[in-house]
């Protein structure tokens, strides 16, 4: 679904914009890492969020991608949360991490945030099952 002339905007260390439904129907949109894993794109949050709240109660999100140096060049997704699992979490946030800080070797405990932070933050790996994809540029 996701065309190949947009694949590099997920596959890329591009920060993308997640929306998701608070329970008074406003939307809240905060910036996310992701990648992909076929045609779904994989996002991760600490199950403490706000956003992982969102998402439990509404699975409808969208995503939006840019090009940095081409803003007008980006991919909407919009799509439902197919899975929420803290089974290898940590496992993909540290492969994000390593994606988008350019470094094999870095964990997100210790290396992006404080590792003390793993004591009260668990993170959740989080599948979205593209339903419509939009690009332009």
């Amino acid at each position: 679904m996701i065309p190949a002339s947009h694949l590099d905007l997920i596959d890329g260390p591009y920060t993308a914009v997640l929306t998701t439904v608070m329970p008074d129907g406003q939307p809240q949109t905060t910036p996310v890492w992701c990648n992909r894993d076929g045609d779904d794109v994989l996002i991760n949050t600490m199950r403490e969020f706000r956003k992982a709240a969102n998402m439990r109660a509404n699975p409808r999100v969208t995503l939006l991608i840019y090009d940095p140096a081409n803003p007008l060049r980006h991919v909407e997704i919009r799509g439902t949360v197919a899975e929420m699992s803290e089974h290898g979490a940590v496992e993909h946030l540290d492969q994000l991490t390593q994606l988008y800080m350019g470094n094999p070797n870095v964990h997100f405990f210790g290396d992006c945030v404080p590792a003390s932070e793993a004591a009260t933050h668990t993170p959740v790996r989080i599948r979205i099952a593209p339903h419509r994809v939009r690009v332009e540029g």
